[in-house]
């Protein structure tokens, strides 16, 4: 599958890393393409790489995400599925740059022709693409309104080392905000565990 990346940042390229290796063909994408060259990944504009892409994944800056896809314009998006594992925080960390709402919502408002699946912003990039390597996976969360879309990115996760009953689908894309919402948590259990590569895991009772 193609699957572009929106960013060169520890995300985008680990999750690229990690689907290359599962044999699908990637392409990171960047404003300043020719600045981006010794990643070891290729790199392209912004356009180009959405045109590439089966699958297009945000793994840009959440207070920066939603007016650089607009950049690359609504009919270019129209019918590829979109990925988000962005979270818009300020700079200081302090504060959400949705605090009413998320990331995943605004993209899929803005772009209605694009299934937005909202998923791994619940963890570090380690965990993203080698979930293995905890004592055991987790829970990794989807939330979106086209089955189908989350079907696709079900199976993308599976790729990654996610096993089918690590993920969680929790419903619409307004499940988004629990999702990213979760960071203030995530960086106090990282504060308490003094590291950032773990997950969560839901458990219920038999």
């Amino acid at each position: 599958m193609r699957i572009g990346l929106l960013g060169t940042g520890n995300v985008a390229r680990a999750l690229a890393t990690g689907w290359r290796a599962a044999g699908h063909d990637v392409l990171l994408g960047s404003r300043h393409p020719k600045e981006r060259t010794d990643l070891g990944l290729p790199v392209a504009g912004l356009d180009g790489t959405a045109a590439h892409a089966e699958v297009l994944v945000n793994a840009t800056p959440g207070g920066v995400s939603v007016d650089l896809l607009r950049s690359i314009g609504a009919p270019a998006l129209a019918g590829t599925l979109l990925i988000d594992v962005g979270v818009g925080l300020s700079d200081d960390f302090s504060a959400l740059t949705h605090p009413n709402s998320s990331l995943g919502e605004l993209i899929q408002e803005a772009f209605p022709l694009t299934p937005v699946v909202k998923t791994l912003c619940t963890m570090d990039s380690t965990t993203m693409v080698a979930p293995g390597e905890l004592t055991e996976p987790g829970t990794v969360f989807l939330s979106g309104e086209d089955p189908e879309a989350k079907a696709t990115t079900g199976r993308l996760l599976t790729d990654l080392g996610w096993p089918a009953a690590s993920q969680l689908d929790i419903g619409g894309i307004t499940t988004a905000r629990g999702q990213e919402h979760f960071a203030f948590l995530f960086m106090g259990i990282a504060g308490g565990v003094n590291s950032h590569t773990f997950n969560i895991k839901v458990v219920t009772r038999p």
